[in-house]
């Protein structure tokens, strides 16, 4: 009989376990996949955190190798681009609203990302901004890389901070003309020369405990401006800067409304577009038009690639050298 092996967290270490092939229910798919991307902050968090029995990874690129009878948007034989739990596996089940069709002329490489690229879209929108107007993305890991590129994509005016000098060198490949800088110092007077009441919305892809971000986030915002927290930055701030400013803190609670409602995932049931207009689902659909249009370029920022039976070597990597990382692929 065939078996799937799949990649478990187990006391913080990493476990490849084999377990029957998988039958899909009324509303999955099941994959074959072809490439998973690792999410380098979240996943190596879960280990660190001891985690046992998690299914490690979210972004996944595959072939549909059969579905359940509510299945109509894939067929069998298809290349999808990939969310939700479980990614790094030969083989998975996949709720049918995340897996969304990658055309032929797309690299599966970059499909690969489709989580990431949920995530960042869905940053954006907890962001509420409108055309034209100014996002400074605090955090350039390969999450905030890719917010910065759709964020570009979307005409946002876009300033870019890291402290690590070798992620601002690489978007600066990838977008020759970004507003990328290295000192927080920097960011007011470039938001002064692009914007001159600071900026509409600041995105927290990055941060640690005692960062003083939240506060200075709230300084180089105009007034009524507000934060989106997307990594996990010390949410300390001063009440009375936000009080003057009256801005608002939001959340980013993955790629979009969807998460963690088994009813979505599981069970088939879509919220209506003219209610809840951008879902998780439809998030990695825009993620993968943006790929087919060439507005994205992931293939720089991918750094690392193994193969599925060296993935403790990719956790490896991630968990000692974490400012050295990027992208890094897992093959099957």
């Amino acid at each position: 009989m065939q078996k799937a092996t799949m990649t478990i967290a187990r006391s913080g270490r990493i476990v490849l376990e084999e377990r029957e092939l998988p039958v899909p229910g009324g509303h999955q798919v099941l994959i074959r996949t072809e490439c998973s991307a690792i999410s380098n902050g979240t996943e190596t968090m879960v280990l660190r955190g001891k985690a046992d029995g998690t299914r490690l990874g979210y972004n996944s690129v595959g072939i549909v190798v059969a579905k359940g009878a509510g299945v109509e948007s894939v067929e069998i034989g298809q290349r999808v681009a990939c969310y939700g739990e479980g990614a790094h596996a030969d083989y998975r089940l996949v709720p049918k609203f995340l897996a969304v069709p990658v055309p032929d002329h797309v690299d599966p490489e970059e499909a690969a990302f489709a989580g990431l690229g949920a995530i960042a879209i869905h940053a954006l929108r907890q962001a509420g901004m409108q055309f034209g107007e100014t996002a400074v993305i605090v955090g350039l890991g390969i999450l905030g890389q890719i917010g910065v590129q759709i964020a570009s994509a979307a005409a946002y005016q876009v300033v870019a901070l890291d402290l690590l000098a070798a992620r601002c060198e690489l978007l600066r490949t990838i977008l020759p003309d970004a507003a990328v800088y290295e000192r927080a110092e920097e960011v007011q007077p470039a938001l002064s020369h692009i914007a001159g009441n600071g900026a509409d919305s600041v995105l927290l892809f990055g941060g640690g405990k005692g960062d003083g971000l939240m506060d200075r986030g709230i300084g180089w915002l105009r007034d009524r401006g507000n934060i989106v927290i997307v990594g996990v930055p010390d949410t300390t701030f001063t009440r009375n800067a936000l009080f003057h400013k009256e801005a608002q803190i939001r959340i980013c609670r993955a790629g979009g409304p969807g998460r963690y409602d088994a009813r979505y995932e599981q069970e088939g049931f879509d919220y209506p577009d003219g209610y809840v207009r951008w879902t998780e689902g439809r998030n990695v659909a825009e993620f993968v038009r943006l790929l087919a249009g060439r507005k994205l370029s992931l293939k720089p920022l991918i750094r690392h690639r193994f193969d599925f039976k060296e993935i403790d070597q990719a956790y490896q990597l991630c968990k000692e050298a974490p400012e050295q990382t990027m992208g890094v692929l897992i093959r099957y």
